[in-house]
């Protein structure tokens, strides 16, 4: 799925490789941004959304996940991008970035956004920028 890949690991869309109690673990323990969120609310998170998951190609254990927020014609939201601590500094996460652009690329989608606090330099090796007019955006709920 993504050129820039690391030999010995692979990234797949198929909802059915997935680990949720995993990726939960990952995310509610390790995330700031999805700190303490149930098993529950994840469950339905992945259910309605488009993922991809990061895989050892030798073992088949889950090393990354991300999620996409997307109506496959005019918007997407990239969010709970998150690679294993045991997986990281290997370039799995800018792959995993790259293969959602990549997967999302046949849509046509205007925007795909994003939001993060500190990995602004891994999105922006995948074509991510910081908004041009921000004042132009709003939001409602938890910032």
């Amino acid at each position: 799925m993504s050129t820039d890949l690391p030999d010995g690991y692979e990234i797949s869309a198929d909802p059915d490789r997935l680990d949720p109690a995993v990726i939960h673990e990952w995310l509610s323990k390790d995330a700031y941004w999805a700190m303490g969120r149930s098993r529950e609310k994840q469950d339905a998170a992945i259910a309605n959304s488009l993922n991809f998951g990061v895989y050892d190609s030798s073992t088949g254990a889950q090393l990354g996940y991300a999620r996409v927020v997307t109506d496959q014609a005019t918007f997407a939201w990239l969010c709970d991008v998150y690679v294993a601590r045991n997986g990281r500094g290997k370039g799995l996460g800018h792959a995993l970035v790259n293969a959602v652009c990549e997967h999302l690329e046949p849509y046509g989608l205007r925007r795909v956004l994003l939001v993060t606090a500190d990995a602004h330099a891994i999105y922006a090796k995948s074509g991510f920028a910081a908004l041009e007019k921000p004042e132009k955006w709003m939001t409602r709920g938890a910032q």
